[in-house]
């Protein structure tokens, strides 16, 4: 029986975030774009699972912890006795980071812990970030994204693009996913560091010719963002609110489009791109890669629809 089992499933890592704040202090707080965009889809009220491995210590607990307030499916994610993988943010502005993760928890995933049926249930499988360029991990997920598509499921993707992903190795996994992926999102800051060589419009045109029928989502921060399907091109302007952080702003953004589809599929994609605006509107007035919940968009929502100044 698959009727219990989660609507949007999520591959990919989560890791610890040390965050740098002044030169005797450093912040740790759970991340990792992947595992974002599960606490998105389920605080929103869409029955996921976050298929990664993190370690058993105080960093994957404090993970596990908080997957399960999110009220995320606690079957598909294991703790292993791995090291952590950490991200070193030694500079927020400018970004600046590294990653420690040697051997470390996200890369002892097995397919084979997954419950039985999940794929027959998924409607939209999620790949992306890191967990593509971290071997062996990135391989077996490139398995799992394949029969996905074979299977007729929706492949989300989100290159969220590193520092790792530098290098002909990752472009051909960029090619790959891409043909795979119903929807891909991408940001112009990723644009320009998966295609160096090339200006924002190749590099969108590129993506488009490896993935001719997916509907891209082009992020530009407080400019708005484009939805570029194979019919049209579609625009919304960005939610204006207090900008506290834009950490998990763009997982946020994806985790209310997949949300959106998910909870009301007979909605117009212009009501898709909305909640997913407002969806990263709300993490961008809270501290940290914030979840938001359904109150917090429809207090946004209908604070814009009250006075349409608010959206610009």
């Amino acid at each position: 029986m698959t009727t219990n089992l989660p609507k949007l499933v999520v591959f990919g890592e989560a890791l610890t975030d040390f965050i740098r704040e002044d030169n005797q202090r450093w912040r740790s707080a759970p991340g990792g774009s992947c595992w974002n965009v599960a606490r998105v889809g389920a605080r929103l009220g869409v029955p996921t699972g976050f298929a990664g491995t993190v370690s058993r210590d105080t960093f994957g607990d404090e993970l596990m912890q908080q997957s399960q307030q999110a009220g995320l499916d606690m079957r598909f994610t294991r703790q292993v006795d791995h090291a952590p993988l950490l991200a070193m943010v030694v500079s927020k502005h400018p970004p600046q980071y590294f990653f420690v993760g040697e051997n470390s928890a996200d890369l002892a995933f097995d397919a084979r812990a997954l419950p039985s049926g999940w794929l027959d249930a998924a409607q939209i499988v999620h790949f992306g970030s890191l967990s593509l360029v971290r071997q062996p991990l990135a391989a077996h997920l490139l398995e799992i994204a394949e029969a996905a598509h074979a299977a007729g499921k929706r492949i989300s993707f989100d290159p969220n693009y590193r520092d790792p992903m530098a290098g002909p190795a990752y472009r051909s996994t960029l090619r790959r996913m891409a043909g795979l992926a119903s929807y891909i999102k991408v940001s112009d800051e990723d644009l320009r560091g998966l295609f160096p060589e090339l200006d924002e419009a190749s590099a969108l045109a590129q993506l488009r010719a490896w993935a001719p029928t997916a509907a891209i989502l082009l992020t530009r921060g407080a400019d708005g963002m484009q939805l570029f399907t194979a019919r049209e091109v579609l625009f919304q302007p960005a939610f204006a609110t207090r900008v506290v952080d834009t950490v998990g702003c763009g997982d946020a953004c994806f985790g209310g489009w997949l949300a959106s589809l998910l909870t009301r599929p007979d909605a117009p994609l212009n009501a898709h791109l909305a909640f997913s605006a407002a969806c990263a509107a709300v993490t961008c007035a809270h501290e940290g890669a914030y979840a938001p919940q359904r109150d917090d968009v429809a207090a946004l929502t209908d604070s814009a629809s009250l006075c349409p100044d608010l959206q610009h």
